[in-house]
């Protein structure tokens, strides 16, 4: 249901996530030089999960899905709620990108002087980005309540746990295995006050 303003839930988190995606591209060029980077063949399985996992999630409007592929219609107050839950994950991610400056990377990379950051949002999960849009994500899945969606939330959250356990990997041959691995079991890995 609309709004005063003619705005849906649904088209709402659709906004929200279009003027995420332009202002994150926008600040692409914020990045220090790498000097090390993941193989190609590496990154492919989380890239191809996470463009997978965007598709289902986003190219088909829920409007026109009826049961078998809707499971649920949420009423106008839960909707609202996963809204403001798709804010808060991608304002979780943006502060985690604005926190790592200049060290932040699109790819599993190391940049010139990379050190690890253990403070702000790094200080609750290892990886606040992934996070942060998996939360996004998640909410925008609940509040179509398709399979397609929900399907799509999950496989691009695959995509983001496979490029996590790469990046660890990768920063911990990197950066030195005792720094990375006294931060590991201080810190859990995607679920704030989770397992380590």
């Amino acid at each position: 249901m609309t709004d005063a303003f003619g705005t849906d839930p649904e088209s709402a988190c659709y906004a929200i996530w279009i003027a995420w995606a332009l202002s994150w591209l926008l600040a692409a060029g914020w990045s220090s030089r790498a000097e090390s980077r993941a193989g190609i063949a590496q990154q492919l399985p989380y890239r191809f999960l996470n463009i997978a996992g965007f598709v289902l999630l986003f190219a088909f409007n829920t409007h026109r899905y009826h049961r078998p592929l809707r499971l649920w219609t949420l009423p106008d107050s839960a909707s609202w709620a996963m809204a403001l839950l798709c804010i808060i994950g991608l304002g979780f991610a943006w502060w985690a990108r604005i926190h790592l400056g200049r060290l932040w990377s699109a790819f599993v990379t190391k940049k010139t002087d990379h050190h690890l950051i253990e403070t702000g949002p790094y200080g609750i999960v290892r990886h606040p980005i992934y996070t942060g849009i998996i939360l996004a994500a998640l909410a925008v899945a609940i509040l179509k309540g398709t399979v397609l969606a929900l399907a799509g939330a999950l496989i691009a959250a695959l995509g983001f746990w496979i490029k996590a356990r790469l990046e660890e990997g990768f920063l911990r041959e990197q950066l030195g295995v005792e720094a990375y691995d006294s931060y590991r079991r201080r810190v859990p890995m995607l679920v704030p006050f989770g397992p380590a």
